[in-house]
């Protein structure tokens, strides 16, 4: 007696995955001959994983969206713009919320950072915590990217007209709040 357990075609699973195998060949085989008509040559070397990113593909496959957003901004050289506007666009996460409600990134250049406040209390803050906004700054831009912060206080706002001026005055000192 055997030793094999019999399956309903009276074949043994050891003798259907060899079958399944030997099919498996033979269709590739023929896939191969195929293409090889046709003039599309199989490959010879297994496809290379590569996350260098490179610009140049092998095949027609589409490429995952956030790559494709990467590379394009690589090629472009938009990596830092558009970190930079990431780091704009999320100010209050990275500053806080409360200065981030008296305080607004303005831009970005050559590594200073442009910051507007709404009164000269909240820009004398912020010219105070200048080295940490640097480092916060960096952590999210990269070491190095961020090397000063400008700070602007209030602009001096309309002029009130009227007949009570005083003489040699440059208008409201503050925003007084």
């Amino acid at each position: 007696m055997s030793d094999e357990i019999s399956t309903g075609g009276g074949q043994s699973p050891q003798g259907a995955v060899a079958r399944g195998a030997a099919l498996a060949r033979e269709k590739l085989a023929q896939a191969k001959a195929d293409a090889l008509k046709r003039g599309q040559l199989p490959r010879t070397e297994p496809r290379r994983r590569s996350g260098s990113g490179a610009s140049r593909r092998d095949s027609g496959d589409p490429l995952p969206f956030g790559r494709a957003i990467r590379d394009l901004l690589a090629a472009r050289g938009w990596e830092q713009p558009v970190a930079v506007g990431g780091v704009f666009g999320r100010w209050a996460e990275i500053v806080g919320p409360e200065l981030a409600a008296h305080t607004r990134p303005e831009s970005f250049e050559d590594g200073e950072v442009v910051v507007a406040a709404d009164s000269t209390a909240w820009a004398t803050q912020v010219r105070l915590l200048a080295s940490t906004l640097v480092r916060r700054l960096n952590e999210e831009l990269g070491d190095g990217t961020v090397t000063r912060v400008k700070v602007h206080g209030p602009g001096a706002g309309h002029r009130p007209e009227g007949g009570l001026r005083v003489r040699g005055s440059r208008g409201p000192g503050d925003t007084y709040g």
